[in-house]
């Protein structure tokens, strides 16, 4: 037919060349496993996290030579009762025995006993770059191991920063197994009851698991240019599975609906990817723009993460209107087999018009005012706590305590509490200022010490660079990194100390940095500065994006104010669980009284560009409707009626997908789950069933404005679409 567009004409070519469709998807997905396996991938460091002034302040320091290096501490601790010295000193003396000499190991400091007695501790300096220390303190942990076997009535630990991010990195690793591992027999579950047969359940899962590997693989060649902050992985893998199984369902499902109302194999793929196929690429094509804002926030996190997003995205895409119309072709006939008997029986019930929906949507359909206003003001009071986010950089304290490493550091803390936190002022001047930057650090420093938010035990440390143009100052505050007074002496020191001591000599560059507190504070303020801007154009584009698939700015405009509804009713649950403590027990975490600052951001563009996975697939079937000469009453009930199986199928496979993520350990991934989990049940329920019905039945044809179905006629004889036409047409 003269009339096909690339999205058929592909679809068409696989499904008649199915075994070259497939070899070149095998070929693709191996090939992506096999060049990222060799590229590897690469991991994020400080550097290319760090921002705002505490990033400068690293900055001015490294360019001194005067960065910190990585420390890692022998901690000998009782199990019980008091710490007996001897004991204690000859485990710490084995330990020192077993890593001196040891490969990356610069030296080890003399034993220091707490001031209660009730720990002994020996500092162990690392040689390299301090950013990449947890890559190599696993060789240290092994030679402890057999000093440990020996001491067996007191624990012999290493502990540090660079044991407690291998730690997270393994506790990361092992979440991310569990969380593959049950998201494909729960996916797989959920498309036997979709399917009644277990070939048809499989191909989705199929797709969905090839599409996760290519990203992955891919993933280790992006992350040579865009390094990978840490959640990268698991939002390929649980993206991958949740929009390859949806977009591949949509797709097979309309294959199958064709097959039985007498469509041949080949036309009714054809049919299918003029149809569904057409809704996975303008769902598609969202998700990946959407995803493409986050280059805006200005943070490699962000662009790391809407990389992989974006990659794995147009993998599922690719594998949907391509290898997925050959698969329909070769295995049609195979399909149907074997049945599960019951569930089979229960999928061939209910016609076009399944009963239950047609009764949920009977109130939106005959009382539009009541429950667009009912509906919408559950959202907006949902929506309330959201005005009392607050938004807080992952910092140390909020690790998950089951990691061994969290556990020591929690003892070290207790047996030595020296400064809760550490800020460091930075500072560089040219060659002509060395004298007045000793004076201005003096003054620094006096002032510091006067002041009752920093601490005087141990007092501020200066170090200097050989050349004398560089110095950097420790200053100890009195308060824990997540406390409002730690905030407050680092805003004393960026706001008047600071500048009032080395910001006044000519020519000086200086910054506050070196803390957690700091971090979360530079972090935060440029979420907040550039939230604005990436929301901004992310919804401009789903705008655009909208208004182009369907030539409708009506229909543009309901799509956006719907996402936002729905995004916005997700933050106010993720406010109400996660900065309150009720939920604690439930989610099995503990309440740091914020949300994780990058979360917003990263939902809202995940979940504007998910929701479009079967938003446009329900207003694909309300459009194909109206095309064919119903009512805008029935053709809201048909296209809903007729999609409600398969999109309700979608939305589980992606609530249970993500709600995976709700039983890890780390606060980030469990809020990430808990807020798509939350937000894609709303928009699944709540606004396909109610809102969205609401709204088109109360603008009728306007819904289409300015295409020419706006001006639809009324009284045109209702027939069913026809599916030939829609076949051959470009959208």
């Amino acid at each position: 037919m003269g009339g096909r567009n690339l999205i058929t004409r592909s679809a068409r070519w696989s499904a008649v060349h199915p075994w070259w469709a497939m070899t070149l998807w095998v070929v693709f997905v191996l090939g992506a496993l096999v060049v990222g396996g060799m590229a590897g991938t690469r991991s994020a460091t400080d550097s290319d996290l760090a921002i705002g002034q505490s990033g400068r302040s690293a900055a001015i320091a490294k360019s001194g030579g005067l960065e910190d290096h990585a420390v890692e501490n022998i901690l000998v601790t009782p199990y019980r009762d008091r710490l007996d010295p001897g004991v204690a000193r000859a485990a710490a003396d084995d330990a020192v025995a077993a890593l001196k000499g040891a490969e990356g190991v610069a030296s080890i400091g003399r034993p220091v006993r707490a001031p209660d007695g009730s720990a002994l501790l020996v500092p162990v300096t690392l040689k390299g770059d301090p950013e990449t220390a947890a890559d190599r303190v696993q060789p240290l942990l092994d030679r402890l191991d057999e000093t440990r076997r020996a001491h067996t009535d007191v624990r012999v630990e290493l502990v540090g920063a660079g044991t407690i991010k291998a730690g997270l990195d393994d506790m990361l690793a092992k979440d991310l197994t569990k969380a593959t591992g049950l998201s494909l027999p729960v996916t797989l579950i959920v498309m036997v009851f979709v399917f009644g047969a277990i070939v048809a359940a499989s191909v989705p899962v199929v797709l969905g698991i090839s599409s996760v590997l290519a990203g992955l693989g891919l993933w280790g060649v992006a992350s040579q240019l865009v390094p990978d902050p840490g959640p990268v992985t698991h939002i390929i893998v649980l993206m991958g599975m949740a929009i390859g199984v949806d977009y591949s369902l949509f797709y097979l499902k309309r294959q199958r609906e064709e097959r039985a109302l007498g469509a041949r194999n080949i036309d009714a793929i054809e049919i299918a990817a003029a149809t569904s196929g057409h809704s996975v690429m303008v769902s598609g094509l969202v998700v990946m723009v959407s995803m493409g804002a986050l280059y805006l926030a200005g943070h490699i996190a962000f662009e790391s993460m809407a990389t992989g997003a974006v990659l794995v995205v147009a993998i599922a895409m690719l594998a949907s209107l391509t290898v997925l119309p050959a698969m329909l072709s070769k295995f049609g006939p195979y399909l149907d087999k074997p049945r599960v008997p019951l569930v089979w029986r229960l999928t061939q019930k209910g016609g076009l018009k399944p009963r239950l929906w047609s009764t949920m949507l009977k109130p939106s359909l005959r009382h539009p005012v009541i429950a667009l206003v009912l509906s919408v003001g559950v959202l907006l009071a949902l929506a309330l706590p959201a005005l009392d986010l607050k938004l807080k950089a992952t910092g140390i304290d909020d690790l998950p305590k089951s990691i061994p490493a969290m556990q020591a550091n929690a003892r070290l803390t207790q047996s030595f509490p020296s400064q809760a936190d550490t800020h460091t002022v930075a500072v560089k001047v040219p060659d002509g200022q060395r004298g007045e930057l000793r004076t201005a650090v003096a003054a620094l420093v006096e002032s510091a010490e006067r002041n009752k938010l920093f601490t005087h035990t141990p007092p501020p440390e200066v170090h200097t660079s050989k050349d004398g143009t560089v110095a950097t100052i420790a200053v100890g505050t009195r308060f824990n990194s997540s406390s409002e007074k730690a905030r407050e002496s680092l805003s004393v020191l960026r706001e008047d100390i600071a500048p009032n001591t080395v910001g006044t000599v000519e020519g000086a560059e200086f910054a506050v940095g070196g803390s957690d507190v700091a971090y979360d504070v530079d972090y935060r303020a440029n979420v907040v500065e550039k939230m604005p801007w990436v929301l901004g154009v992310a919804l401009l584009l789903t705008f655009l994006v909208m208004a182009i698939a369907f030539r409708s700015l009506m229909l543009a405009l309901i799509t956006v104010v719907l996402n936002v509804l729905s995004a916005v009713a997700s933050f106010g649950l993720l406010a109400l669980i996660f900065q309150r403590t009720w939920a604690e027990g439930i989610l099995d975490f503990e309440s740091t009284g914020r949300v994780v600052a990058w979360l917003p951001l990263m939902l809202f563009v995940i979940l504007l560009g998910l929701s479009m996975d079967y938003h446009v697939f329900v207003v694909s079937r309300i459009r194909e409707a109206a095309r064919g000469g119903l009512s805008i009453r029935d053709a809201v009930e048909q296209g809903i009626t007729r999609t409600a199986g398969v999109v309700t199928s979608a939305a589980v496979v992606m609530v249970c997908v993500f709600a995976l993520l709700a039983s890890l350990n780390f606060i980030e991934m469990k809020q990430m789950g808990v807020g798509m989990a939350c937000a894609v049940f709303l928009d699944a329920t709540l606004i396909r069933i109610v809102v969205l019905p609401a709204v088109v039945t109360l603008l009728g044809w306007k819904t289409w404005w300015p295409s020419r179905l706006a001006h639809q006629d009324e009284s045109k004889p209702a027939r069913l679409p026809a599916a030939v036409e829609e076949r051959t047409t470009v959208y």
